[in-house]
């Protein structure tokens, strides 16, 4: 436990800490200091792709697979797939803390991260399809930052490509099936609770209901993406869509809420107060752990993708990022900033949202809270799963045995969740995935150029095409 409190507090704790005027502080983790920086560095080398590549992105989604290989999916079912991990608990509960300890500022912190992590989700979303291989087991491609790290590694000693393997790839796939082993539990928790105080169920038979269902997809050969197709775009277009309403409903108060963001984000009264350091970096950090870009997961999926160029599924991996955090992100804070705050003051968490949304909409926002809950965390543990698959080919080899038994693993871990909260599996999680981040940003940045010129290349063929 000392062990891991040390790495956690080096990944996620404020390793430099900022004086601010008033009294205040802004305190920088690794993670961010990594991150931020990095997004920057990319945004400024793909001339600001975010913005003005988004035609492009929205584009690109109405394109079919390129039918050149039995079982491999297409650009957008791989964006599916990261949307349906990257669209989880940290768009509900997530939000909710950054808004309850950053105030309504941290919304406009988490909108600029998305922006700048777009870049970054680019960079290893491209780098991913350009050193995907063929996968013997599950038919299509596979690939991710433990396979350009291993091909960069090779290169830069002169060893063939299925040479030994390389420390740094071994060590993110060990990351990474930590990592997705303690996002079980903290799912499986979350859903037990929520069906709880809704529906008044215990936890152990939602728990094991939502272990068969899991069980039933995850154990099957190729049945992840299959079901992910139907349930993502549905969860997300419904939470869309009761938004809206919400919006629509509550029209007159929309331009004082976004006062409100403004204001906070940069008002002199969070500065004055010593609070501006919370406003800027709740939503930094809240920004940066729901879009996942630059940890490396979402590249397990992209790299699945059977699409004509490497530059497209990075542009769909950067999309990605915009749906997670500028769409489902707000629509959370929307929901919150629109109820009164003399009926949401001193609630936190799941509390906090499901009262705003029983404000809302009656008795239905409880319930409504609880079922977008299970669906957000449903697709994000089949999501993982998928995430998987690469990176225990790469630990263990082709074999199935391998591959089934991590999936026990993580179903036993998703139980053992669902029935009690163990904080110390919870943390193993949290550093599952910064230890990822940080090994894929080590070998990110010396291969971004590759991303580069790929985004380049596309372009230039684009221009050929139109003239």
């Amino acid at each position: 436990m000392g062990i891991i409190t040390v790495v956690y507090n080096f990944l996620w704790g404020d390793l430099i800490t900022i004086p601010l005027p008033g009294g205040g502080s802004l305190g920088l983790s690794l993670l961010v200091l990594l991150l931020i920086p990095a997004g920057i560095y990319f945004t400024i080398r793909t001339r600001f792709l975010p913005v003005r590549l988004f035609p492009e992105m929205l584009r690109i989604t109405r394109e079919k697979r390129v039918d050149s290989s039995q079982n491999a999916i297409s650009g957008v079912q791989a964006l599916v797939i990261s949307t349906a991990t990257r669209v989880g608990m940290g768009n509900l509960v997530g939000v909710v803390a950054a808004i309850s300890a950053g105030g309504a500022g941290a919304v406009f912190w988490m909108w600029v991260t998305a922006l700048i992590g777009s870049s970054t989700a680019f960079a290893e979303g491209t780098l991913a399809q350009i050193y995907k291989e063929k996968d013997p087991l599950y038919g299509g491609y596979r690939g991710g930052p433990a396979y350009y790290i291993h091909d960069f590694i090779s290169r830069r000693r002169k060893n063939p490509k299925r040479g030994g393997k390389s420390i740094l790839a071994i060590l993110f796939a060990l990351s990474g099936l930590i990592c997705w082993c303690g996002i079980s539990q903290v799912i499986s928790n979350s859903v037990s609770s929520s069906f709880y105080n809704a529906f008044h169920i215990p936890p152990l038979y939602s728990t094991i209901v939502f272990v068969i269902l899991a069980a039933v997809i995850v154990l099957r050969k190729n049945t992840t993406v299959k079901v992910l197709d139907i349930v993502v775009p549905i969860m997300a277009g419904f939470y869309l869509l009761v938004t809206l309403f919400i919006i629509v409903k509550n029209i007159g108060l929309i331009p004082a809420v976004f006062s409100q963001i403004f204001q906070e984000a940069f008002g002199l009264r969070q500065m004055a107060a010593g609070g501006f350091g919370a406003v800027l970096m709740n939503g930094v950090k809240r920004g940066l752990f729901s879009n996942e870009a630059g940890s490396g997961s979402a590249p397990c999926a992209a790299a699945a993708a059977d699409i004509s160029h490497p530059a497209k599924e990075g542009l769909l991996q950067a999309f990605g990022v915009f749906i997670d955090t500028i769409v489902i992100c707000s629509c959370t804070a929307m929901i919150m900033l629109l109820a009164p705050t003399d009926l949401v003051g001193g609630l936190t968490g799941m509390d906090l949202l499901q009262t705003a949304m029983q404000h809302h909409m009656g008795s239905f926002g409880g319930v409504f809270i609880a079922v977008i809950l299970w669906l957000f965390s449903f697709s994000t543990f089949i999501g993982i799963l998928f995430y998987a698959r690469p990176n225990v080919a790469y630990l263990f080899g082709d074999n199935w045995l391998s591959q089934t038994l991590y999936k026990i693993v993580a179903l036993v871990m998703l139980f053992i969740g669902g029935l009690a909260a163990y904080t110390f599996v919870w943390d193993l999680g949290d550093i599952g995935v910064g230890l990822m981040t940080v090994f894929n940003m080590i070998i990110l940045l010396p291969m971004s150029g590759e991303a580069v010129a790929s985004l380049r290349e596309y372009e230039r063929s684009k221009k050929g095409q139109s003239s």
